[in-house]
């Protein structure tokens, strides 16, 4: 069963049909959506300021969510992929982003509507990701624009595979 855990007066909320790994850890001041899933070793620290993630997120094994004490929070829109092993510290990430394995966004960051960010990139404090563009590197820089539609609908499709996924452990557990 997942760790949810209340801190500071702030208990967790958790919307309907939203999955959460055996491990996953969800602490203080944090609301999820529906339709979400965390999966395992997921964790999502709001023990020092807020984190909202709106409809149709998945994040992934071993991603990391936090922010910085009355300085930053952390804000991810609807229809957003997180990938394995991604740390997200006090940004916004805007509806139908996908964010790679193991990229870290760090504070005050904003990941416009559609972006891609590469695997392995760092977003440093403060960088502005236009919508619909792709950024990739350590530290992150521009590669190219896409089709926002395209990668909203590419996103979709993501998320709509997570469920799925989650109803098989859920299945699994009847």
């Amino acid at each position: 069963m997942a760790l949810i855990k209340s801190v500071r007066g702030f208990t967790p909320q958790i919307g309907e049909n939203t999955f959460l790994a055996d491990n996953a850890t969800i602490i203080g001041d944090v609301i999820i959506g529906n339709n979400c899933s965390l999966w395992f070793n997921a964790v999502l620290r709001g023990d020092v300021n807020s984190i909202r993630i709106g409809n149709r997120v998945n994040i992934q094994d071993g991603s990391v969510i936090h922010t910085l004490y009355e300085k930053s929070v952390t804000e991810i829109g609807d229809d957003v992929s997180i990938g394995h092993n991604v740390v997200i510290h006090g940004a916004k990430i805007e509806d139908g982003a996908l964010i790679g394995m193991g990229a870290i966004i760090l504070d005050h960051a904003v990941i416009g509507e559609g972006s891609i960010i590469a695997a392995g990139a760092v977003v440093l404090s403060n960088t502005i990701v236009e919508p619909g563009s792709i950024y990739a590197g350590v530290p992150a820089k521009f590669v190219k624009k896409v089709d926002t539609e395209q990668s909203k609908e590419m996103n979709q499709k993501i998320a709509r595979n997570y469920l799925m996924y989650s109803e098989w452990y859920k299945e699994a557990n009847k």
